[in-house]
């Protein structure tokens, strides 16, 4: 009897190590982040790159605690194409639809690539109560929706820079260069599409109030491939400035041609296949003087933010190549950091306690000091202490990115590429 009262008391603590565990298993199951965005293009790619590594050194740390209990983070991508020419965008509200309800994600980080299907997107986060921390597409509406009704899209972020933001860092890099050279004339060249147009906008009319003569502007679709009918133009103009605004692969097109034509003004703007440290061979090194935008620091590393230096460094060692893009990873990897942070303040994925804590996010990172505004947006400024920053960078004679603006960054002066001298 005694053996049999003990097996019996064995089997019974056995069991509830069983159901001990299995209870542990069931509570413990990992946080699945979504990530829906057009992961053939190289903003895509590299934000999903740094979601993952985001993911990994928090999982390497034991995960986000609720409650006490560790929970792992688990990464599902889908590729909703947005970017490409001719993808609609019911399509690409689908790709996100289907990750919400095949992978049952808590929270969506990168999002789509152009501000069309996000802000199309916003309709869909609202009905299935998905926090979601965009990272890339641009459009001031997305903020301007959430102020007119923050009930509906209380679940909508933005880690990124707006387009808003961008006009900001661009008509300051302009009046800096007004200040250091004399110039006044410029020309402007842009993408067609939501983001890039009212970029262009916008700039057109600032500059013109401050004093900036606009010479002409012209607009591509998405994939255009020629642009040397318009820098034709501006050689016959007497521009000293060029301002393009393009996300686009191909609009590294327009660099080669600007080079080869040896048109006799200074680049100043945003060319996606310019920003990365890559373009110095890929155009030949033939970039001395080029100026471009990168949109978040972290995409390029800042001496004076070493969290910036930190991210940059640890992709390269993860992924054996230096970040290209100027516009997404680091906002990206950082969302995830957000998130994460979030979470733990909630002590619930609780949809609802979840934008609420999301609200209350003020982080260090590799972008600078991020805090979300009522909009949503996070705040960016001239001062990685107080905002997140973008910066201006320009290719040395050497291959090197120098940060030329602001001075709360730089790293550089302004130098003019060979052949153009100061109009003053």
């Amino acid at each position: 009897m005694k053996g049999m009262a003990k097996l019996l008391e064995s089997f019974g603590l056995l069991l509830g190590l069983l159901i001990f565990f299995a209870f542990t298993a069931q509570a413990a199951e990992p946080i699945v982040i979504g990530v829906p965005t057009s992961l053939g293009f190289l903003e895509g790619t590299e934000s999903h790159n740094s979601v993952l590594m985001a993911v990994e050194e928090i999982n390497a740390k034991g995960g986000v605690t609720i409650k006490g209990q560790k929970h792992l983070l688990k990464v599902e991508a889908i590729d909703i194409r947005d970017a490409a020419p001719g993808v609609p965008v019911p399509e690409a509200l689908l790709g996100i639809e289907k990750l919400i309800l095949e992978k049952k994600v808590k929270a969506i980080v990168v999002g789509p690539f152009r501000s069309e299907a996000l802000l199309a997107g916003m309709d869909l986060i609202a009905k299935y109560k998905i926090p979601m921390l965009a990272t890339i597409a641009m459009a001031p509406d997305y903020g301007k929706k959430i102020l007119e009704n923050p009930d509906k899209y209380k679940y909508c972020f933005r880690v990124c820079l707006d387009a808003g933001y961008l006009v900001g860092y661009l008509k300051g890099s302009m009046e800096f260069i007004n200040k250091e050279f004399g110039f006044k004339k410029f020309y402007l060249m842009h993408q067609d599409v939501a983001w890039a147009r009212g970029t262009a906008n916008a700039l057109s009319g600032i500059l013109k109030g401050a004093g900036w003569e606009v010479l002409g502007m012209d607009s591509y679709p998405t994939g255009a491939g020629d642009f040397s009918a318009a820098l034709m133009k501006i050689r016959a103009s007497g521009a000293q400035v060029i301002l393009p605004i393009f996300d686009m692969p191909q609009s590294g097109i327009l660099v080669k041609q600007w080079n080869t034509m040896k048109v006799p003004a200074l680049l100043a703007g945003f060319i996606s296949p310019l920003a990365g440290p890559g373009a110095w061979k890929n155009f030949d090194q033939k970039i001395d003087g080029a100026m471009n935008a990168i949109f978040e620091i972290g995409n390029i590393p800042v001496k004076k933010v070493p969290k910036s230096v930190a991210y940059y460094e640890a992709y390269k060692k993860r992924f054996r190549k230096e970040i290209e893009s100027g516009h997404g990873p680091a906002p990206a990897y950082e969302s995830v950091y957000i998130l994460a942070e979030a979470i733990e303040r909630a002590g619930s994925l609780d949809p609802d306690a979840l934008a609420a804590a999301l609200e209350k996010t003020d982080r260090s990172g590799a972008i600078g000091r991020i805090k979300f505004g009522k909009n949503h947006q996070v705040i960016f400024g001239n001062d990685p202490k107080e905002t997140a920053i973008g910066v201006m960078s320009q290719w040395s004679k050497t291959g090197s990115r120098e940060i030329v603006f602001p001075e709360s960054a730089a790293d550089a002066k302004i130098h003019l590429p060979p052949g153009m001298q100061p109009a003053k």
